[in-house]
């Protein structure tokens, strides 16, 4: 039985802010002190890249473009580091509806590796892991407008999103379908691959969804390599809380 004391330390792993994700309302700063007065350990930023709903300019250079892409992270780690509050740089790549939670790569790796912004899915999974990086598929059976068809790429990813809070949580209004996350679960159970849960959160309307540990982590390496090395932890949508297959127990870290 899993109980929730024992894994105090939650980190938001799906968040999105406005200065680079064009569906976010809220800056990164902003993103950062709610997470933090709701509880929150800490933060992964993760905007919409290059294929995603991005709000930066396409036509600028490849550096410059990476230096406004960055700004919602650094909005957000210029609150985390005056108040104890870890926030950690990811993105989500997007290829036409199909997306990805990409950690450990940071921009001067992006800048130096030009190469991925027209890397195929698997082209993705070489360069990220060659950085040390993580590959982590989102929500991917997830059904709207923008989704055209699910694509299923086990052996281009690290591991799956099993739970999305924006599908399961009381206090999401969008994408509200469990059954999104219950095939997610099913899928990275059959594939024998590591789950991670967020909130895929656009606003301060904090979920309460992501991953929970029983220390603090200390880098986003310690994120990929707690996940990949099968470290104890558990994932939540704000509203329960499940083992690391999926399992559901009651019990919420934000209420």
């Amino acid at each position: 039985m899993i109980q929730i004391n024992d894994y105090p330390y939650l980190y938001e792993t799906h968040l999105h802010t406005s200065q680079s994700s064009a569906c976010a309302q809220n800056c990164g700063y902003e993103m950062a002190r709610a997470a933090h007065e709701a509880g929150y350990t800490g933060i992964i930023v993760t905007d919409h890249n290059w294929g995603g709903n991005n709000c930066i300019d396409s036509h600028l250079p490849w550096k410059e473009w990476l230096r406004e892409f960055s700004k919602g992270y650094l909005d957000a780690k210029s609150y985390g580091d005056a108040h104890d509050f870890d926030v950690y740089f990811g993105y989500e790549a997007g290829y036409n509806g199909t997306e990805f939670l990409i950690y450990g790569v940071d921009i001067d790796w992006l800048i130096h590796h030009p190469e991925i912004k027209n890397a195929t899915i698997e082209k993705q999974f070489q360069l990220v892991h060659s950085a040390g990086g993580m590959v982590i598929h989102a929500h991917p059976f997830r059904e709207d407008w923008y989704i055209p068809e699910i694509r299923l790429y086990p052996d281009s990813v690290d591991g799956v999103e099993g739970i999305n809070a924006t599908h399961s949580c009381h206090k999401s209004t969008s994408h509200n379908e469990k059954r999104f996350d219950e095939k997610a679960i099913a899928y990275a159970n059959r594939h024998h691959l590591p789950m991670t849960a967020g909130s895929d959160i656009h606003s301060t309307n904090m979920f309460g969804g992501g991953v929970a540990f029983k220390r603090r982590l200390t880098s986003i390496q310690d994120y990929c390599h707690a996940v990949l090395s099968g470290e104890d932890y558990v994932l939540t949508n704000g509203d329960y809380v499940f083992d690391r297959y999926g399992n559901c127990y009651k019990g919420a870290y934000i209420k």
